[in-house]
């Protein structure tokens, strides 16, 4: 049976569908079966599924959609037939978020550098609780070596554990989105070796 990683953020443009599909092709690169459920009506994860069957293909990922209350369902099929099921969900948290949160072996949220992303957090980390699902921060967009990263940084700590690895605010990301490809088929680059780094702190959680 696949694993499940939900990925949840109450604020738009946190960069849930970037994480998403960055992770599913390192991971189909690592020569797992890989299967995306888009829970997000705004379908974007969908359109760059479409993206990458008209230009590289989509041989060994898998796609599905889901209302909040077919999650479950969705999500039991997948497993069968796959090593990573990758959900990406709607910027709320309401009761719809609840089962792509039950479902979860792994929620990953990511907070960009703004206070806004990171208030926005908690509701999502009340709800993983009462779900006693497993959860890890992901710092994304990240500009380092400025003070509002520093204070961002400091601040999760206290609210659950955070990825070493961080996603830079790096062009090659927004590039490939609408290629339909991950940063992990291009060239070697710094954005290349963040989602190699965050997929090894994944798997290692799992293999734990």
């Amino acid at each position: 049976m696949g694993h499940v990683i939900t990925i949840a953020q109450q604020k738009g443009g946190a960069g849930k569908t970037t994480l998403a599909v960055n992770l599913a092709v390192e991971f189909l690169l690592r020569g797992q079966r890989v299967a995306l459920l888009d829970t997000d009506p705004q379908g974007s994860l969908g359109r760059w599924f479409m993206a990458r069957r008209d230009g590289v293909g989509v041989e060994g990922m898998d796609f599905s959609t889901a209302s909040a209350w077919g999650v479950s369902y969705e999500c039991e099929k997948l497993r069968k037939t796959n090593d990573m099921v990758i959900v990406d969900t709607p910027p709320k948290v309401d009761a719809d978020l609840r089962p792509a949160l039950r479902e979860a072996d792994l929620v990953l949220i990511p907070v960009a550098s703004s206070h806004l992303d990171l208030w926005a957090v908690d509701g999502v980390l009340d709800l993983i609780q009462r779900e006693g699902r497993a959860a890890m921060i992901v710092l994304n967009r990240w500009k380092s070596g400025t003070k509002l990263a520093d204070e961002v940084a400091l601040a999760a700590e206290g609210k659950a554990r955070i990825a070493g690895a961080r996603l830079g605010s790096r062009v090659a990301f927004a590039e490939v989105l609408g290629q339909g490809r991950g940063v992990a088929e291009g060239p070697k680059s710094p954005a290349r070796a963040e989602v190699a780094a965050l997929a090894d702190e994944v798997l290692a959680l799992f293999q734990g």
